[in-house]
């Protein structure tokens, strides 16, 4: 056997029972695993960044096995989103792309792994985790309702109120299980590329926040949704009216962020300390619905080429 093929296959099999440990501790043990969860794939992101595909791919298979088998179906879910993950950072990193790229086909690939999980727990297993939580949650603020009437003789929350909350989140859980998804890939890529860097590999960089830019096609996304909204008005619960829902709830909050980077922009042109940009980030969510109008300016306007060109004079 040739020696090549032999390191692969020792480094392959180190990197599967460190996955495995890392996966047990994360599931077995409640206070440490807060640490380990974000760990979990970068046995499999250290292997896929320095071998080819097809390798890479059987060993992130070899890992969900044996995560079954050490761990059982408890296991399975975690197991398969967090290979999944490490397969993708390290292959991403081989083929040198940018780190938007990592980010964005890390996240679509969790998200698809996640629904398809779902829809299988579901169809198969009876079991909707959703709407067990939905349930739980509901049950929490109605007795949390009747511990304050009891003690003060008010209602802080209607029941139909309650009700109304519960069916429009109930309604924009794709966005919330979006969301979700995007932030804990965040967290894993930003707490995992330093260490594979670390370990001698050449990782990518995001750009600057202030330079970030959404797609100018985004724009046009956000009319077509505004004018479904406004002329089409789909019956509440419908299938259309979800969708609307949903779609015009992601672009708010990419817009958000448009103006977010915007308002970072114009305080690095001007010269002002980094601590006013925190403060900025901060005020922008109690100002949400004004910078999400900025960000939309930004984009229709090119706003950052009138302050450039402002700064130069």
């Amino acid at each position: 056997m040739p020696e090549n093929q032999t390191r692969r296959i020792t480094h392959g099999a180190m990197m599967v029972a460190l996955f495995t440990i890392l996966l047990a501790i994360s599931t077995y043990i409640p206070v440490v695993s807060i640490v380990t969860i974000w760990f979990i794939s970068l046995p499999i992101a250290w292997y896929s960044a320095k071998y080819n595909r097809s390798s890479s791919l059987l060993v992130a298979i070899v890992s969900i096995v044996i995560s079954l088998l050490f761990g059982g179906l408890l296991s399975l879910p975690v197991a398969i989103v967090f290979a999944i993950i490490g397969f993708v950072m390290g292959d991403v990193i081989r083929t040198k792309k940018s780190k938007i790229y990592l980010f964005m086909s890390t996240a679509f690939t969790v998200l698809i792994s996640v629904t398809l999980e779902y829809i299988i727990s579901v169809k198969f297993f009876n079991i909707d985790i959703l709407k067990e939580t939905m349930t739980t949650l509901h049950e929490s603020y109605e007795k949390s309702n009747e511990i304050v009437r009891s003690m003060t003789g008010q209602t802080p929350i209607s029941t139909e109120h309650l009700t109304t909350m519960f069916n429009t989140m109930q309604i924009l859980m794709p966005t919330i299980v979006t969301l979700v998804v995007f932030f804990m890939t965040f967290i894993v890529i930003s707490v995992n590329l330093p260490l594979l860097r670390r370990f001698g590999l050449e990782v990518p960089k995001f750009a600057p926040f202030r330079d970030l830019r959404l797609p100018r096609a985004t724009l046009w996304y956000y009319l077509v949704v505004l004018a479904l909204s406004l002329f089409v008005k789909p019956d509440e619960g419908t299938f259309i009216y979800m969708v609307v829902l949903n779609l015009s709830s992601i672009l708010s909050i990419l817009f958000m962020v448009q103006g977010i980077s915007l308002i970072h922009f114009y305080m690095y042109q001007q010269g002002w300390p980094k601590w006013t940009a925190v403060v900025g980030t901060i005020l922008a969510f109690p100002l949400s619905s004004f910078v999400t109008l900025l960000g939309i300016a930004d984009l229709g306007f090119d706003i950052r080429g009138l302050i450039s060109g402002m700064t130069r004079k």
